[in-house]
Formats: C-alpha cells, structure tokens, sequence
C-alpha cells in the first residue's frame, strides 16, 4: 500500500509526487510516457506575470519548478523593471527538452518514489471511498491518498480544421475511462479547449525583418538558492514580428475552415489566450498583433511562433505563417491545433485541494480547469502537501489571498469556478504590492519549514537575511544627515534636490531618485547582499502603501476567522436572497470570508449570514 498514489507526471503531478516523498511518505507516481513528465507542449517558457511569482513562491515552499527553470533556461528576463514592483516578474525562455528530461531525472533519484509508466483507466471506490488506481491492463495499486492531475488528457481531442483525433498533446493517448467515472461518483465536469502555434524550421527565419529581445545582461535565478547556471552572454534571443494585413486577410477568408468556427469545437477556448483567428474576431478594430519568435531548445531547430494559435486546416496555416513578416519562406515543422478535455468543477473542492465528497481524494492542474504550467504546478505541490498533512493528523496549509498568489488561485477556483480555462493575472490579487517577486520567500519560507519541505540550513539562510534586512533598515533609520555644503553638493550632482532640513538615510531614501545604492556615499553597503538591498528600498519608497495595503488585509482577515458551521441550514436565515441560498449550498464555504467572495453573495447576505451564525452561537 502507498500513503500516496499520484496520476498524471505533468507539472502538477510532478510537484504533488515530489513534496509527498520528500515528506517521507511512500508515493507512487503513475503516467503514461516517461519522456513526458513535466512536458512543455505549448509554450517554451516558465514565469512572466503574476506566473513568475508563483515559481518564486512554490521555490520559497520547497517546491522544485524554480530549480529546474534555473538549471534549463536559455534566456532570462525580469519584467516591468522601469514599473513598480507588483507588477515586475521573472520569465525564463526555457530549454523544452532538457526542462522535461532534468525533472524526470530528479523524480527517478528521489527516495520514498516509486513510478509506473501506465495509464489509469479508473479509481478503485468501496463503500463511497476512493481506495485505490486500476490500470488498463488491470494492475491495482492501493493508497491512503490519490492525487488526479491528468492535466488535459480526460477524453482529449486533437483538431485541425474539420478534423479531429481522439489524442493528448504531442500525439499521446488520452484519458478515457477517469471523466466518466468521476461523473458516476457525482462531479461535475465541464469541456475546455486551449491550444498551441506552428512551429517553424529556424534556419527558414528571416530574422532581420524582427525586432531582437536578448535576455538580461545580468545573472537572475527564480530559486532562492540563487545558483547560477548559465553565462548571461550565450543567451538566446526571442524575436518580435506582427500580422499583416494579408494575414488577416488570409484568416477572415477562411475563418468558417476553423475548428472553432466550424462549429467542431465544444470546450470554451482560454479568454486570456485566444487563437489567432478568434484574436482577429474579437478586436476588428487592431491593425496588427504582436508575434514572438522564441527558441524552444539547443537541441532542436524549431522556433515557437508565439501569439498564432490555431486551428486551421494545415494548407491555410502555411498561408497564414508566410503572411507574417520574416517568416515569407518559413518552413513548418509541426502544424498547430486546438485541443479539447474534460474538467472538474474546482467547486467541488475545498481549499486544500481534496473533494467535498471523497476527502481522501485530491485534484490538480488543469483538471481543475486552469491554464498554464505555473498555476499545475503549484496546486500540484500544494495538493501534495496538504495530502500527506492529513496522513500526519495535521490541518490543511491553505495559503491566504494577502499571503501568496497560490491563495488568489486557489480561492478563486473553489469559490468561483471556471467558466473558460483560468488564468493567473496580476489584476486579479487584490493585494498585489504585497504578493511581489522580491518577498515570495518572505511570505512563505516559514511554511515550506513547517512542513518540512524546506530544511534547517536553507531556514537558517533565510533568517539570517531577515536579520540583516532588519539591522540595515535600523542603520539607516539611525543616520541622519544635515545640509551641508558638501551633502548638498553630492546630492544634487545624483540629480536630486537639495536638502533643507535635518533628515535620515531612509527618509532621504524615499525620494524617486535616490537608489540604496547612492547611501554608499554615507554608511557601508558592502556586506549586504542584492537581494537585502532590494527588500530594504522597496520597503522603504512604498512603506505607507504597503502600511495602507496590510490594514486592508487585517479587515478582509477578520471575515476569514469566521468559521460557517458545517450543519448551517441555510434555507432557515431569513430574507437572504434565493440566489445566495442556493450558490451558498452548492459551494459550502467555510468561512464569512470565503462567502463574501462568491458571485451572487451580496454584501446584504454576507450581513444577514454573519448576524445568523453570532445568533446561534
């Protein structure tokens, strides 16, 4: 018997296997190729925004994406610099081949791991509770605790044009006996669609019609560790081109040849990642859209045409390719399409990932009706470790909304569900200026120590950068300059403005064009890391918004202490709406807070259900 059996090897399940081992219980990973774990079958890259926190904060829990993005990337970049720092994140352009090959490695070396390369045909229920996995050629595995992150292989369907295969990405087999065995067993599941670009032979680029985007002149890592494993000058560049007019042309004259207007196409297509030709639809009035030429690996010779999903019958797609500029001669290596599957209903979930109806039963990923290879992975590490909490006799680690990105996406899923395949945007944190890239491990080093994923020497490091992160903050509280001739003379020549008054370095740091750096002049900064004197600046500059921000949290927190009793009847709380009732009863929210945030739940509600629960207590 395993503690933990987990189905599927992609970037959830990769997360989910390795944090239950690496907490010493005996798991068991089943998928059905190998080769395909954690496997890049859309876009060659890992980060970009809110994406790129998210790797930070799995890395700051004890998660292993960032590792593994900084030992296979070719190029990286931090975004939004000249912005502010809740918007800015780290995107890595990563090695597709090695990303997979490297993470299959660190699973196969890691104790308490077993693998099966087999695909599951269903779940093993006895007495309504899930006690195991049967294989397609009826092998039976038994576990305490079973992780499903099929990504998107339930019932997949391959399309192009008015053509369609019943295949997984990159032509592997899909998923056909768990979608309609978990609809047995009263879930609900739901048809999405996503989908991949052309990919063309590099040699066949004109890449003097683009404009160049080279990687970042500095050394940047998402892990913590902050290993370096790459020369910031053998970088591969990505490349920035657009539609022309004759693409659009080329589109518009075949849009009824596309899967998705052709009416061949059920699932409901990513909103923030639309195809070509529903770009072109749904924004008549743009000229042009922007196409990224980006490497997928050293090892092959295939460039990844960004931004041109689509479903298009493969004569059209080699129109539509050489309508682009730079790519007039471009030869395609694999054609695109279009991608439908089968999705649970995240709101049959609670937050720890495991089902309302089967608690020894975890879902993750794309199942769950998310987009992306960051939001898999880290409900696939979280899934992970609140499994093997529960085999502990431990409480579930839910991560709060002001506490992590991981929190927003998971709130949103068990409390709003999908309607199209979710995506993780910065807009949708509300308290994005304290979810940022620099304090991920901040936020959430304590618990990745807590549930032993992060160890006491990694701990140790972080609390000695949190100490010098404190003293120097003192250091320049307790320095004050005057206004002196030769002070004022320094200060302007930085190209700021003169001082008047008596003031300290970290007041005098608060001004736009004062760097951390430019207080060299006055106290020693040399024995403080990058990474201290970044945490020091930013909290500096943005001290009373991020004060602001905290006091807004403490409110939203309040709701969140306010626990729903599980055997509330909701149809006995007087004047609260009918719609309320309703989405109230279907989604079981478990605290005030978590009510609040449901669609249809209005503020009224929330009142009168606060006033109910205060009543009976």
């Amino acid at each position: 018997m395993y503690d933990v059996i987990v189905v599927g090897g992609g970037h959830a399940g990769s997360e989910a296997c390795l944090a239950s081992a690496r907490k010493g219980h005996k798991t068991l990973l089943v998928t059905g190729n190998l080769d395909m774990i954690a496997s890049m079958p859309c876009n060659p890259s890992v980060g970009g925004p809110a994406k790129g926190i998210v790797v930070r904060e799995i890395d700051a829990l004890g998660g292993e994406m960032a590792r593994n993005a900084d030992k296979t990337q070719i190029q990286m970049r931090l975004l939004n610099i000249s912005k502010g720092p809740a918007v800015r994140a780290l995107r890595a352009q990563s090695d597709k081949v090695r990303y997979s090959r490297e993470m299959k490695e660190t699973i196969l070396e890691q104790d308490n791991l077993d693998v099966k390369e087999a695909y599951v045909e269903k779940l093993v229920v006895e007495d309504n509770h899930v006690k195991g996995v049967k294989l397609a050629n009826d092998e039976v595995f038994i576990g305490k605790k079973i992780i499903i992150t099929t990504g998107t292989y339930m019932q997949s369907k391959i399309m192009v044009g008015d053509t369609f295969k019943k295949e997984g990405p990159d032509k592997q087999k899909p998923s056909l006996g768990l979608s309609p065995q978990l609809r047995e067993l009263g879930f609900d599941t739901q048809r999405l669609k996503t989908g991949t670009p052309p990919r063309v032979k590099r040699e066949t680029v004109d890449f003097s019609k683009t404009v160049e985007h080279p990687g970042d002149p500095i050394e940047r890592t998402f892990s913590f560790d902050n290993i370096y494993y790459y020369d910031v000058d053998k970088q591969y560049s990505c490349y920035l081109t657009y539609t022309s007019p004759h693409t659009h042309d080329v589109i518009n004259n075949n849009l009824e040849l596309s899967s998705m207007y052709s009416g061949a196409v059920e699932g409901v297509g990513p909103r923030y990642c639309p195809s070509i030709e529903d770009k072109l639809v749904r924004f008549k009035d743009k000229e042009r859209h922007q196409i990224f030429l980006e490497p997928e690996s050293e090892s092959l010779e295939e460039i990844y045409v960004q931004g041109f999903s689509t479903s298009m019958p493969h004569e059209v797609q080699e129109e539509m390719v050489k309508s682009i500029p730079g790519l007039e001669n471009a030869e395609i290596v694999r054609y695109a399409y279009a991608i439908e599957y089968d999705a649970i209903d995240p709101r049959d979930l609670y937050p720890s990932l495991a089902s309302k109806t089967y608690p020894n039963l975890y879902f993750a990923g794309q199942v769950n009706g998310t987009s992306g290879y960051e939001e898999a992975a880290c409900q696939g590490l979280m899934a992970g470790i609140n499994a093997t909490l529960d085999l502990e006799g431990k409480p579930p680690l839910v991560l709060k909304r002001n506490e992590a990105y991981i929190g927003v996406l998971i709130d949103d899923l068990v409390t709003k569900g999908v309607v199209d395949p979710y995506r993780l945007l910065t807009s949708r944190a509300e308290y994005r200026l304290l979810l940022r890239h620099d304090n991920a491990d901040i936020r959430l080093r304590k618990y990745g120590h807590q549930v032993g994923l992060v160890d006491d020497e990694k701990y140790q490091h972080f609390k000695n950068k949190l100490s010098q992160i404190e003293e120097l903050k003192q250091r320049l509280d307790d320095f004050y300059i005057t206004p002196t001739q030769e002070t004022n003379d320094y200060i302007v020549d930085i190209g700021s403005t003169e001082l008047r008054n008596k003031t300290s370095l970290s007041g005098l740091l608060k001004r736009p064009e004062i760097t951390i750096r430019h207080l060299s002049h006055w106290v020693d900064l040399d024995n403080y890391s990058d990474e201290v004197l970044e945490q020091v600046e930013i909290d500096s500059k943005y001290e009373g918004y991020i004060n602001k921000a905290e006091k807004q949290a403490e409110k939203m927190l309040k709701m969140e202490t306010v626990k729903i009793p599980e055997d509330i009847d909701y149809d006995a709380i007087h004047n609260l709406a009918l719609e309320a009732k309703e989405k109230l009863k279907d989604i079981k929210p478990l605290t005030i807070g978590q009510a609040s945030r449901i669609s249809g739940v209005n503020p009224a509600d929330v009142s009168l259900l606060l006033v109910h629960i205060q009543t009976k207590k």
